[in-house]
């Protein structure tokens, strides 16, 4: 039955806008797994089938935006955040194992004095006093924050 009301019709629209709204929440919240599944697999097949097109449009949008993307990679290596992950990814390679890089890397920058001979650290290379992340190289488990001498005399 049709509203001759146009105020009414606008609250029943927006009534049954909200209740469909509440579904869909409720349905996704429900096949949350199934949902990202299927969006994994169709996602993976978009891209197969359309992997020159894309990696044409990356490279002309690289070539109309390279100083302003170099410049934006040059200062975000320069934030904090960068520093922790490329320091992180350098334990990583060298073989370093934790359960939690976070505290490990919370620990390394807080820590100013050789935990062995308690010498003042010091940030610069080829520096004795030169910050180190001690490790067991047959484990990879990380022991302490050494300076350059005590690191050479653990080994």
């Amino acid at each position: 039955m049709p509203f001759k009301d146009p105020e009414k019709r606008k609250e029943k629209a927006r009534e049954y806008y909200q209740k469909r709204k509440e579904k869909a929440k409720e349905y996704y919240e429900n096949n949350k797994e199934k949902i990202s599944e299927k969006k994994k697999v169709y996602m993976k097949v978009y891209r197969e089938k359309n992997k020159e097109e894309i990696q044409d449009k990356s490279k002309k949008y690289y070539e109309e935006n390279k100083q302003e993307i170099i410049h934006k990679t040059q200062e975000y290596r320069k934030t904090e955040n960068a520093k922790k992950l490329r320091t992180i990814f350098k334990w990583k390679q060298l073989g370093v194992k934790n359960d939690n890089f976070d505290e490990l890397y919370e620990r390394y920058i807080n820590t100013h004095n050789c935990e062995e001979c308690n010498v003042e650290l010091v940030r610069g290379r080829g520096l004795n006093n030169q910050k180190h992340l001690d490790h067991d190289h047959n484990t990879g488990l990380f022991r302490n924050v050494l300076c350059g001498s005590c690191n050479i005399k653990r080994k």
